[in-house]
């Protein structure tokens, strides 16, 4: 009986620290130093990140985003989904000029997709068409969807010339197949 208990209460404490990774205020917003200097670099970019969900569901789940920087232009443009957005009555697409590459409140993103040079301008153009016709931009459900890995899947199956395997871990991204 005591080992059973003990045992609990190990497991209380494993899933008390691994369901917090503190304050989401507070947790880094910085840039990873992934995406090219936009005033220093003047070819098209696209990229496509995933980085691991804040708390307890980045133990299953990633959140994924897109930006991009068309020729010459001196920043970047951030595509995401954010669910907390719809409760302040706002679109939970966001569409703003932005830090490509920040950190998803404390957790590094990784580059999915990058396509770089002049042939990329037409892909933004089919990125922002994309986005302009997404279904849900209203609409967020964690599971199943819709939610941010599935814009991000809509996006690259509206773009032909995006090659881009979303991981295992972003649920939602079939929701519109």
């Amino acid at each position: 009986m005591k080992k059973l208990f003990l045992l609990f209460i190990l497991i209380l404490l494993i899933l008390q620290s691994g369901c917090s990774d503190g304050d989401w205020r507070t947790a880094s917003r910085q840039p990873a130093g992934i995406a090219p200097d936009p005033t220093l670099n003047r070819e098209a970019i696209v990229q496509i990140y995933a980085a691991r969900a804040w708390g307890w569901r980045g133990w299953f789940a990633v959140h994924t985003w897109i930006a991009t920087k068309g020729t010459n232009e001196p920043y970047y443009t951030v595509y995401e989904v954010i669910g907390w957005r719809g409760n302040r009555g706002l679109p939970v697409l966001r569409v703003e000029v932005d830090i490509p590459d920040r950190y998803w409140f404390g957790k590094r993103p990784r580059l999915l997709a990058n396509y770089r040079g002049d042939e990329v301008d037409s892909l933004i153009v089919q990125v922002k068409e994309a986005a302009r016709s997404y279904p849900w931009p209203h609409e967020y459900r964690v599971f199943p969807g819709p939610n941010s890995n599935t814009f991000t899947s809509w996006v690259i199956d509206q773009v032909g010339d995006l090659d881009v395997r979303l991981p295992f871990s972003a649920i939602g991204s079939g929701y519109s197949r």
